[in-house]
């Protein structure tokens, strides 16, 4: 009898002691959580900040404006938009989408969106075969093109032999000139451009530009 009293008190004392540990992981899991949060509402209130400064250049930027270009031809529709998402291979994670996904058919050609200097050609990584132009403030890439990347005399080129497109770096191209073909390079789950852009180097959402752009041009 006092064996099973004196197993009871133990067997009291052990579940105390869990009750206190699970307690205290619980507490800790809960602090890691609300702190994340604050970091993703102050993430998000920069962004929105970033992304009102985007707006208002827009706004003061009208006569260049005028002769910025949509990206792709043969447009057939929005398949992800700009932010987060769940992702696209089936994983039950969520990602941030960082540009904007337009569908097209194989090989219909890409524009460039507004007149800038090429700072980057490449065919590696998720992006595939892409480049990189930059516009004052701006950044815009274009991924998962067709082609390869080539390099001659010291001299890196995007190379498209079928589409005739042959893209160097440090090229100035205007807006509205083609600059690639539509493709499957890198991670993609079929034909479309994932179209980026970063103003002051942070991400802003593509779609809100063209918002902005084609209310500009037709007001």
């Amino acid at each position: 009898m006092n064996n099973k009293l004196y197993g009871s008190v133990i067997s009291g004392k052990n579940n105390s002691r869990k009750k206190f540990v699970l307690f205290g992981i619980l507490s800790l899991t809960s602090l890691f959580i609300f702190c994340q949060s604050r970091n993703l509402t102050a993430k998000a209130s920069q962004d929105k900040k970033l992304q009102t400064q985007a707006q208002a250049q827009i706004l003061n930027a009208s006569n260049s404006w005028r002769f910025a270009s949509f990206p792709v031809e043969n447009f057939q529709g929005y398949t992800s938009p700009f932010g987060y998402r769940r992702s696209p291979n089936g994983g039950s994670g969520v990602e941030f989408h960082n540009g904007l996904d337009m569908a097209a058919p194989m090989g219909s050609y890409i524009r460039n969106w507004w007149g800038g200097k090429v700072i980057k050609v490449s065919d590696q990584g998720r992006c595939g075969t892409h480049v990189t132009i930059r516009s004052g403030q701006w950044k815009h890439t274009y991924c998962h093109m067709q082609g390869r990347v080539v390099k001659h005399q010291g001299r890196s080129y995007m190379l498209d032999r079928e589409g005739g497109i042959q893209i160097a770096k440090g090229q100035v191209i205007p807006a509205g000139a083609r600059i690639g073909r539509v493709g499957m390079t890198g991670r993609t789950t079929g034909p479309h451009l994932h179209w980026s852009l970063k103003f002051q180097n942070r991400y802003v959402d593509p779609g809100m530009i063209l918002r902005k752009m084609y209310s500009q041009r037709y007001s």
